[in-house]
């Protein structure tokens, strides 16, 4: 079962990385996408182990994992841009939850 989609109140717009350059990360095409957004700072580790400060986490459908990439950009909807420290895919096995991507930024 899904995340429902009344839930997914708001839109962000996501850019892969997709390399980088001369001057820094090189991001590909923004990628619209409807989530639940849950501006909360809280402690994570990123990637490479560190612990980082996460400003917001998004709730949105499985079908966009593939967007979510670590380091992709995210402009949310007021404006501000942060970058994808980790997305974890929330799938109960079958169970009846609702299967939903949690992205920490």
């Amino acid at each position: 079962m899904q995340i429902p989609g009344y839930l997914l109140r708001h839109q962000v717009l996501v850019s892969p990385q997709i390399g980088e350059g001369a001057t820094g990360d090189v991001y590909g095409g923004q990628v619209p996408v409807r989530c639940f957004q849950d501006d909360r700072r809280r402690l994570v580790r990123n990637p490479a182990g560190a612990e980082v400060v996460s400003e917001v986490t998004l709730y949105c459908r499985l079908r966009y994992a593939d967007v979510f990439t670590t380091d992709a950009e995210v402009t949310l909807a007021d404006g501000r841009k942060v970058h994808v420290m980790q997305a974890s895919r929330r799938d109960d096995g079958g169970l009846g939850a609702w299967q939903h991507l949690e992205v920490v930024c």
